[in-house]
């Protein structure tokens, strides 16, 4: 596994925040552990943006409420 820059680790972190806020009370522990995972493995990849991050985020988002509906 390769070590994470820290402007990549702050770009997820922003962006999961951002995600969460659209979840009722910023989402439940399993929620947010399932988009950032998807961060994770998305930036694991090289995908480090604040914009590439916040596909992968929107798209993670997408597969949890279609989960839930």
């Amino acid at each position: 596994m390769t070590e994470l820059s820290e402007r990549t680790k702050a770009n997820m972190d922003v962006v999961l925040e951002e995600t969460c806020r659209q979840l009722p009370h910023g989402g439940d522990h399993d929620s947010r552990r399932f988009i950032a995972e998807n961060l994770i493995k998305a930036a694991q990849s090289g995908h480090s943006t604040l914009g590439e991050l916040g596909i992968v985020a929107r798209r993670a988002l997408a597969e949890l409420t279609s989960k839930h509906s």
